[in-house]
Formats: structure tokens, C-alpha cells, sequence
């Protein structure tokens, strides 16, 4: 086990203990904007359908069932745009952090073959490639990599944690790119839905790929849009050439989405005033927790989309996280993301109104 455990890098969000400790401290409590972890109530037609499952006695299937294929099929082409969307192009995952950090595993990726991730990313993209002993390296444009030995591309749009967004010229050039070197191509969608300053495209928009999904696979998940993080709900949709070895694979690895889960993403997917409803309470949050950061001295930098705040006072982020933690409030360091972020720190929006106004008052 250790061999295994031995490539890892020290897990990062145990560093903030002691910053936890200062934050909870304040007399009125802490408020956490650090880890992004959805607060608000699971939507109640999405709860019965969990509990309408809830007699579910046999194994589920790791393809889900055709009533979840089709709400994922419907989804993808009613919200993204995609067309001529079948069963053969998507397949559930149990969350989309688990896809990450084994994704190169699965395709068989190993010593020798090159992972490469955004500059500032979500950290789980260098875990996965060092799991299957694979290289890895970060772009601040993938096409001016070294194609060779490039087996698996990731993109993130919008950006965890920057809020970045890739435009569709953008994303057109980079998806031509990777194609003409045979690079696949997996982009992370999950922040899609919540678009603030800029209107985020996906990469199985017929713009971005010509009509054709070869070499592309898009990452999506209902943790965020529809506060199931709890339920480990997230679906890939794209290139049936890449999804029919992973569904083979998964089916030998037993990662299979619970039924009752199932059923509630088959609710989840098939309703949108929900993700109105949600959007508009990350909105209201967004708007108090920028304006008071601002207030405070703080720059903001792309934040366009998603669910944080990309913030910096042109300073060490530790020093940052020290001077929010003697104020009660708990944020991400940047540099959990890449040395890039070392003066910036993420600050969620997920905490409940009661919580986002007491750190307004406190900044």
C-alpha cells in the first residue's frame, strides 16, 4: 500500500487545520467559504425520487438505467447544444472526482505518457496521473505543448478556482489541436450551469466540435447545479470509442451509481426551475461577498463563472488565510492550485445567507 500512498502529495486541506481552529474561535462562529461543499436543502421532487428508489434490493448496473440514459441524453442536447446525442455517448460516474483521479489508470496510461492540466487547477488532475505513474505538466495554453507523448488533455471551463471561462474560439482551436496529434481531450464542465460575467460552452457544442465527438469527452456533475454532492451524481458524455472501453472497465471495477441515486439524477436532470432557484441564492452571495472584499482591499481577478471568488491583497495567501481566520472566515489558499496561486485565495460561496452576512459585516 505505501508504494501506492507514496506518490501522492501531502493532502492538502490538512494544512488548514490550525487556520480551522483561529476561525472557530470568533465569538460568533466560523464561516467557512474554504472547501465549497453545497449547503442548501437537496430540492424536494429530487429527495422522493431518492426515496421512491429507496426499495432497490438488487445490484444497479454501471450504465444506469435507460430512463437515466435518456435524462442524460435530453440534458446534454436541450443545455449544451449537442446533437444526435444516443445511449452509446454517455455513462454515469460516481461523482466526478473519483473519474478524475482514476481516469489515466483506466486508459492504461503509465510511465512514459504525459498528463497535462491548467496552470491553476483542481489538484485531483496531478493525483490521477501520478496513481497510474504517468508524467504530468500544466499549460497556460495547451497548444503550445509538446504533442509528443500527450495521451490525455484537461481542460476546465468554467475554471475551480479561478472562474475563468474559455471562449468558443478558444475552445475551437484547442479541440482542433488536440485532434490533429491525436491527443484526447477531456474537459471538466462541472461549474457550467452558473455562469455569471461570461456564458460558459461546452466542448459537444457542434461550434467547438464540427459535429463530431471524436476524441472528446465532457465531465459533468450534479453536485454543484442541484446540491447533490452528497448523492456522488456525475455523467461523461462524448466519444463512444472512449466511453466503451471505460463502461467495460467500470463494469469489472464495480463502479456503479446506487439505484436510489439513479433515480434522483433521472429528477434532477429532467428539471431546470431548481437550478434557476439555486442559482439565483449564489447569486445574491456572490454579489454581498464581492462587493465586501472589495471593500476590504482585496483585487479580484476572472471569477466570471462558478462558485468562488479569486481573490488577492497582494500577499503570501497564507498571510491572507491568517488575517480571514482572526475574523472568523475560513477561504482556500491558492497555492493548493499551483505555485501561480501563491497570493491568491478561493473563497466559496456555499455557505447559507445567515453565514455569507455575517462575514460581510465582519470584512
Amino acid at each position: 500500500m505505501s508504494a501506492v500512498s507514496d506518490r501522492l502529495p501531502a493532502f492538502p486541506w490538512d494544512k488548514l487545520t490550525p487556520f480551522k481552529a483561529t476561525a472557530a474561535a470568533h465569538p460568533d462562529g466560523i464561516v467557512d467559504l474554504s472547501v465549497g461543499t453545497p449547503v442548501d436543502p437537496v430540492p424536494e421532487l429530487i429527495q422522493k425520487a431518492l426515496v421512491d428508489a429507496a426499495d432497490s434490493p438488487g445490484y444497479p448496473t454501471v450504465w444506469g438505467t435507460p430512463e437515466l440514459r435518456d435524462a442524460i441524453t435530453g440534458w446534454v442536447e436541450r443545455r449544451l447544444g449537442a446533437r444526435e446525442v444516443t445511449h452509446r455517448h454517455v455513462l454515469p460516474i460516481v461523482g466526478s472526482k473519483e473519474l478524475v483521479a482514476w481516469l489515466p489508470t483506466q486508459l492504461g496510461l503509465g510511465p512514459g505518457d504525459r498528463v497535462a492540466y491548467p496552470r491553476l487547477a483542481y489538484p485531483t488532475y496531478e493525483v490521477g496521473a501520478r496513481l497510474a505513474r504517468a508524467e504530468y505538466e500544466v499549460y497556460d495554453d495547451p497548444t503550445e505543448l509538446d504533442p509528443e507523448g500527450l495521451k490525455l488533455l484537461w481542460l476546465n471551463s468554467p475554471s475551480n478556482p479561478t472562474g475563468k471561462v474559455l471562449s468558443k474560439a478558444d475552445l475551437t482551436r484547442i479541440v482542433a489541436w488536440a485532434r490533429e496529434h491525436g491527443i484526447l481531450l477531456f474537459s471538466d464542465e462541472c461549474y457550467l450551469e452558473l455562469g455569471w460575467e461570461a456564458e460558459p460552452v461546452s466542448v459537444l457544442h457542434p461550434d467547438v466540435n464540427g459535429g463530431s465527438y471524436d476524441g472528446i469527452v465532457s465531465v459533468h456533475s450534479l453536485s454543484k447545479r442541484s446540491n447533490l454532492a452528497g448523492y456522488r451524481a456525475a455523467f461523461l458524455a462524448g466519444d463512444p470509442a472512449v466511453l466503451s472501453p471505460l463502461l467495460e472497465i467500470r463494469k469489472h471495477g464495480g463502479m456503479m451509481t446506487s439505484a436510489p441515486t439513479q433515480a434522483a439524477v433521472v429528477a434532477a436532470l429532467s428539471d431546470d426551475d431548481h437550478v434557476r432557484v439555486q442559482r439565483e441564492r449564489y447569486a445574491s452571495r456572490r454579489a454581498l461577498l464581492r462587493e465586501a472584499l472589495l471593500s476590504h482591499g482585496f483585487r479580484i481577478e476572472h471569477s466570471e463563472a462558478s462558485l468562488y471568488l479569486w481573490a488577492t491583497r497582494g500577499e503570501s495567501c497564507w498571510d491572507t488565510v491568517a488575517h480571514l481566520a482572526e475574523r472568523g472566515i475560513l477561504v482556500a489558499p491558492g497555492d493548493f492550485y499551483g505555485t501561480a496561486g501563491a497570493e491568491f485565495v478561493r473563497v466559496a460561496l456555499t455557505a447559507t445567507d445567515e453565514r455569507i452576512a455575517a462575514a460581510v459585516r465582519r470584512l
